[in-house]
């Protein structure tokens, strides 16, 4: 006999039975979600919802980050990367820079390049165009997910053309997909206060938007732990469900939990585990047409992203190798993981690890190269 979960907040139970029958969970339910305090029921619904959508398998990737400049002309109160350009601290590569550090120190090879960076006033598209063509000249194989919304929207501004025109230009210099960072949060009063200097919501999503009409597949991310309220992060996820809706672009989405340290917003507490696994798992339950969830070892800690693994995520990010922005803020967690360590964290959580490229075809791989099985 199955026996029924007991549920400690009841006011879950009605959610049940909507997550059960599959129909759609709506704002007032997203605001209970998050003001409950019944974190096992609500880890016990995503769970159900994560293993209809991908059973008992987890995907990690082999991928590296690139970070090209931390110069950035924005100001932004939640970022302890971006420095001005006479900062003696920033720093800015050459193309050469770029290219030697994507196959640099690491002997397993990389199915992905996660590229991102300040919104630098001298670099331009041409720069830009000519990086990805000179890793794609260097690395075929590799997919190259790189610039956010807001690096792609900043790039449209100082060329004065439209943003369609970037992404065609950066389309056919090399890039794969997107990223989807930048998000932050949608709210216009939360967005004045933190990233004034942004881009605001709506252009976040119109440029997802035209890059999802041009074939270009993205990420999506809400960064949460700092002013937003519960109300704040349903309008978050139900805008990107909405278009979602639209486009069916977005492959992942990822909880991103705010880091203060060394930002203007250094006073405000850091996120707990309790906060990044509720994230997670409300996630999974409102963003019912999103396929993957992923929880970002590199923020939340890996034991963390490891429990994550039953609280709707499906994903635990892959080997990085070397992240800065996140490190700047005062993350303490290691710069990257090798792919034994997280085969051991999937296979530990009681989950079935499966290798992935940045579109979760599934990877098989000797010691030094890989073949993605179509």
């Amino acid at each position: 006999m199955k026996l029924e979960p007991y549920f400690e907040d009841r006011r879950l139970e009605p959610i049940r039975d909507k997550v059960v029958r599959g129909v759609r969970l709506d704002f007032d339910d997203g605001v209970m979600l998050y003001r409950t305090h019944d974190l096992l029921g609500l880890g016990y619904l995503a769970n159900l919802v994560r293993e209809r959508l991908h059973g008992s398998v987890t995907y990690f990737n082999v991928n590296r980050h690139i970070n090209p400049t931390d110069v950035c002309v924005a100001s932004c109160r939640l970022c302890a990367f971006g420095k001005r350009i006479r900062d003696p601290r920033a720093y800015t590569m050459s193309l050469e820079q770029v290219w030697e550090a994507a196959g640099r120190g690491y002997e397993e090879a990389a199915t992905e390049f996660h590229i991102v960076g300040g919104l630098h006033p001298e670099l331009t598209l041409d720069w830009y165009c000519e990086m990805l063509r000179g890793l794609k000249a260097r690395f075929p194989e590799v997919h190259l997910k790189a610039f956010t919304m807001v690096e792609v929207a900043y790039l449209a501004r100082r060329e004065k053309i439209p943003v369609r025109e970037v992404l065609l230009r950066l389309r056919e210099a090399g890039m794969d997909s997107m990223p989807g960072g930048g998000a932050e949060i949608f709210s216009e009063r939360v967005r004045r206060i933190i990233c004034d200097h942004k881009i605001d919501g709506e252009e976040w999503l119109e440029v997802a938007r035209t890059a999802h009409q041009l074939g270009i597949r993205s990420n999506c991310t809400m960064l949460y732990g700092h002013i937003e309220t519960e109300e704040d992060r349903v309008d978050h996820l139900l805008r990107l469900r909405a278009l979602q809706d639209e486009t069916g672009g977005f492959v992942t989405f990822i909880p991103l939990a705010f880091h203060p340290d060394n930002t203007a917003l250094r006073h405000l507490p850091k996120t707990t585990g309790f906060a990044d696994l509720k994230n997670v798992a409300v996630s999974r339950l409102l963003l019912d047409n999103i396929p993957h969830i992923k929880a970002y070892w590199v923020m939340m800690t890996p034991r963390i992203a490891q429990v994550a693994q039953r609280f709707g995520a499906d994903d635990i990010d892959g080997t990085i190798v070397e992240e800065r922005i996140y490190h700047d803020a005062g993350a303490t967690t290691r710069q990257a993981l090798r792919r034994s360590e997280l085969l051991e964290l999937i296979r530990k959580a009681g989950r079935q690890p499966v290798e992935r490229d940045t579109l979760y075809r599934p990877v098989a791989r000797t010691e030094t190269t890989f073949t993605v099985l179509i």
